[in-house]
């Protein structure tokens, strides 16, 4: 999809007199921080099913999320095919090999042969 496209849905939302009110109470219940990452600062709400998909839910809290420009940005780019989700056994791996590399305590070791 392309971003004109992407984007245009949005804009009508954002545009609309309800917004500004339920952008904040998204905020409000998400505790002034992203669902994601807990960063706080500059946020943004995001449209957990995206409106061009399912304009019904545009103005539904529950439709809603804050997250931070970071995790904002990333999300976007996954729904419009220029992201790359992490799978879940990717992300295992990944997790995998950062426990390897942490030091072992000694008692761990097999000192036997």
């Amino acid at each position: 999809m392309a971003l004109n496209e992407y984007f245009r849905h949005s804009a009508a939302v954002i545009r609309d007199k309800r917004w500004p009110a339920l952008r904040l109470a998204a905020k409000r219940r998400d505790g002034f921080k992203c669902v994601k990452c807990s960063a706080v600062g500059r946020l943004e709400v995001d449209h957990i099913k995206p409106v061009r998909t399912d304009p019904e839910l545009a103005f539904e809290l529950t439709n809603l999320q804050t997250l931070c420009v970071p995790c904002h940005s990333a999300k976007t780019k996954i729904e419009c095919g220029f992201g790359n989700e992490v799978s879940p056994a990717r992300a295992a791996w990944r997790d995998l090999l950062a426990t390897m590399a942490k030091p072992q305590p000694k008692e761990s070791l097999c000192l036997s042969l």
